[in-house]
């Protein structure tokens, strides 16, 4: 766990800035749903009905994800992150895919709570949230240790010049990347086989 220590004692105003960057993201995912129109509202107002439906019947269009389709996912966002954290201009898709994912979270919950108020708000609560309160702590954990990886070599190579090995960083940096790996593998196994069932319970309450 010293990576982790490092970077949150080394780290603390990229922290403050990626934090505020997907917030933003958040922010504009759910007002991005009101700038549907009325004919978009109607449809997704169908699709989310027929998919609740579904649920509560135990459907075939409600299938639960596999527990590596659901952990790929996951992973493959993780490893985005780190592949863009290895150069200089990966610095910017960085800070884009945490834009990004906080305008996923934010249109999601935003068109349940539009179509669904309270109650789409609790199916959101046990959907949306309880993996994602795991999840996203761990992308920007690794998404600050991208940026900060990236940073040092434009400080070291670019603006200082200098020649050192960057094999200790490296090391410091991909740690980091695997750890949260690990923790991402960990609670998909909550996504697959927990949420589900939570989305039964709550389902009802919306048909």
């Amino acid at each position: 766990m010293q990576p982790i220590r490092h970077s949150l004692r080394d780290q603390t105003p990229l922290y403050v800035f990626v934090s505020v960057l997907f917030l933003m993201g958040v922010v504009f995912g759910a007002l991005m749903v009101n700038a549907l129109t009325f004919e978009q509202q109607q449809d997704l107002s169908r699709y989310l009905g027929d998919f609740f439906v579904s649920v509560n019947d135990g459907g075939t269009s409600f299938q639960a994800l596999s527990f590596w389709t659901v952990a790929s996912l996951h992973l493959k966002w993780l490893g985005l992150i780190w592949l863009l954290g290895l150069s200089v201009i990966g610095l910017p898709g960085i800070l884009i895919l945490d834009f990004l994912k906080g305008v996923l979270i934010g249109f999601a919950v935003g068109c349940l709570v539009g179509q669904f108020t309270w109650k789409g708000l609790l199916f959101a609560i046990v959907s949306v949230a309880p993996h994602n309160l795991i999840v996203i702590p761990a992308l920007l954990i690794a998404s600050v240790a991208a940026v900060g990886f990236s940073l040092g070599i434009i400080r070291n190579r670019v603006l200082l010049h200098r020649s050192g090995s960057a094999a200790g960083p490296f090391f410091s940096y991909t740690s980091l990347t695997l750890i949260m790996a690990a923790i991402l593998l960990a609670i998909s196994t909550f996504e697959t086989w927990v949420s589900p069932e939570l989305m039964s319970w709550v389902t009802p309450l919306l048909i």
